[in-house]
Order: C-alpha cells, then structure tokens, then sequence
C-alpha cells in the first residue's frame, strides 16, 4: 500500500474508454442506430448515476420488463428503477431510491406521444418549406431548434 498523499505523480495523457480496442456493432443497443432511451422519471442524482454507467460502459439494459416494487406488476422498462413509471408519479418519488423529491427528470411517455402527435398534425398542414425546416430541426435535436421548431409550430398553426 502506498504511502504518498497528495495529487497523483503523473497526469494522465488521455481518459480511459471503456472498450477501446473493440468494434463496436452499431446496430445493438446502445449504438449509432439503436442509442439507449432517456433516463426519466428520477431525481437529478439518480440521473447521474446511472448516466455515468453509461458513460463507463457498466449500464446493463434490461431485457424483459422488471417487477414494480409498489404495484408487484412487471411494468418497469427502465434499467436499475425499481417503481413503474405510473406509481412513482402517483407518490411523486423517484423511481430508482425511491425518495421524495420535488424535482423528477425527464417527462412521461404520454407527455412525449401527445406532443409527438401534435408535431405530425403540424407537419401534414404545413407547406413544404417548412415541414422540411421542421424535419431538420427535429433530426438535429438541439436545444436551440427546439425553441426555432416551437416557432414554427406557431406560425404553421395561424
């Protein structure tokens, strides 16, 4: 065991990435074409955690739906949550520590298929010029087009 205190001798050169030396099939889960959903439903914390997994390359997705803690229903789809997405709502927790918390990351699926449909209803009565500007924003998903395809959805509506 080391006895030296203090910063490290050497600073590393580059970060460490997890598989490095091996290809990687961008068709499985977690690539280019399959990227691995949004983490909702947790607290700020929780959040971190699990995207450093991710980042880390120890995330394990789940394969099949795990049990809700709360309902005992095989309705959880979100790896390492332990409440389905409609109980914690419910109790307003997180659903991987399951604590109280008053600021919950991410929004609901319903939330996001509403506004999904509300995006295509605008795309169809659109005129070509802009539903090609609204597809291209949407593809980018920058914050910045978000506000821009906010925009537009306004100015197609009128």
């Amino acid at each position: 065991m080391s006895t030296r205190s203090g910063p490290p001798k050497h600073q590393n050169r580059y970060s460490w990435k997890p598989n490095a030396g091996h290809k990687k099939n961008e068709t499985e889960l977690g690539g280019k074409f399959r990227p691995y959903s949004d983490v909702t439903g947790v607290c700020p914390r929780c959040k971190e955690q699990i995207e450093w997994k991710r980042r880390y390359g120890k995330y394990k997705p789940l394969t099949e739906p795990a049990k809700c803690q709360k309902c005992t229903k095989r309705a959880v789809r979100q790896a390492y949550h332990n409440l389905c997405s409609g109980c914690a709502k419910e109790l307003n927790v997180c659903a991987k520590c399951c604590c109280s918390r008053d600021q919950i990351v991410g929004r609901d699926s319903s939330e996001v298929e509403a506004e999904q449909k509300m995006l295509d209803e605008a795309i169809k009565n659109a005129r070509e010029r802009d539903r090609r500007t609204l597809l291209r924003a949407m593809n980018k998903g920058k914050a910045s087009n978000v506000t821009s395809t906010q925009k537009l959805l306004i100015e197609v509506g009128r």
